[in-house]
């Protein structure tokens, strides 16, 4: 029979430009007419049709065992209705799995929305609402063509909570 995997808990931090620039960057609301510059998201989606929606998530917990990148595309999320939510990332790298020890959280405000860079692993997102509408920005086929996902719980006998 198999050993229960060890659970460990993950301070989740406010989110920032600083603390988050490892995974990507942080999307603020501009002024109308702002030239474009390095504040403003840079995306990779040049490797298929972009995909734009409104994915709605249902309220799961804050536990996770897997975590998943994308490596042909970034990815952009953000609420709609200025709900606050959770994820959890490490850092991009070109091994099969992600540096369990580098795995870090964030509390993302409702009023910015976030873009992984490329390869950046992550598990979420996660709230406490009964459900949250977030924007999506992706490509057409990433859940299907570019979702590389570890499983931390069966590889490395671990779990995570963000707290």
């Amino acid at each position: 029979m198999a050993s229960m995997a060890t659970l460990r808990q993950l301070p989740a931090q406010w989110i920032a430009s600083e603390n988050f620039r490892a995974f990507g960057q942080v999307i603020y609301a501009t002024p109308d007419g702002k030239p474009y510059d390095s504040t403003d998201a840079q995306l990779i989606l040049q490797g298929g049709i972009p995909r734009f929606y409104i994915m709605r998530l249902l309220h799961k917990g804050r536990r996770f065992g897997t975590i998943t990148r994308h490596l042909r595309c970034t990815q952009c999320l953000g609420s709609l209705e200025g709900k606050d939510w959770l994820i959890a990332v490490a850092p991009a790298n070109q091994t099969e799995s992600p540096v369990v020890e580098a795995i870090s959280a964030f509390r993302v405000p409702g009023n910015c929305l976030i873009k992984l860079n490329l390869g950046t692993w992550h598990a979420g997102p996660y709230f406490e609402h009964d459900f949250v509408d977030f924007y999506n920005l992706e490509l057409s086929d990433t859940n299907s063509a570019d979702h590389d996902t570890y499983s931390i719980e069966m590889q490395d006998n671990l779990q995570f909570e963000i707290i």
